[in-house]
């Protein structure tokens, strides 16, 4: 009887591991509806956008006068990858005087999927075989380049 329980235990705590929920997370900017809604634009400027959301995630590259605050959440299930189950990007635009000029709202449709070409990079070039990538540089240590030996015996 003790055995049979114990059993049952142990195969619950198994099958506890390998459940389709597994663990949730949430990375970045805390999204608060009130408080995205409470900027306005050509009302607000960068510090008092800064004051309300905070630091932005990260500024354009390109333009320093446009910020990005993003929300994700993801949920993994044992050692597979996350996946992400939603996805919020605010986008706030500055004028050149640092005013609010626009905001943006983005989801999961942005998401991009991208997947590597085969196993190998194609590159430009001559293409080698095993064998010469493995012993093509034999005896070109130390030794000179084209036209070496022209100034060596004058």
């Amino acid at each position: 009887m003790i055995r049979t329980t114990s059993l049952a235990v142990a195969a619950a705590v198994l099958l506890a591991g390998c459940s389709s929920v597994g663990t949730r997370e949430n990375k970045g900017f805390i999204l608060d509806k009130e408080l995205v809604s409470a900027i306005q634009v050509g009302v607000d400027n960068k510090d008092s956008v800064a004051k309300t959301l905070g630091r932005p995630s990260f500024t354009s590259e390109f333009n320093d006068n446009e910020w990005y605050y993003v929300q994700r959440q993801t949920s993994t299930v044992a050692f597979r990858l996350p996946r992400v189950r939603e996805q919020t990007v605010l986008r706030i635009r500055f004028d050149q005087a640092g005013n609010v000029a626009s905001i943006d709202k983005t989801g999961r449709e942005q998401i991009a999927s991208i997947k590597p070409y085969g196993k190998q990079t194609p590159t430009l070039g001559r293409r080698k075989s095993f064998f010469e990538d493995v012993f093509g540089g034999i005896g070109v240590v130390g030794a000179g380049g084209p036209g070496a030996g022209d100034d060596q015996g004058q």
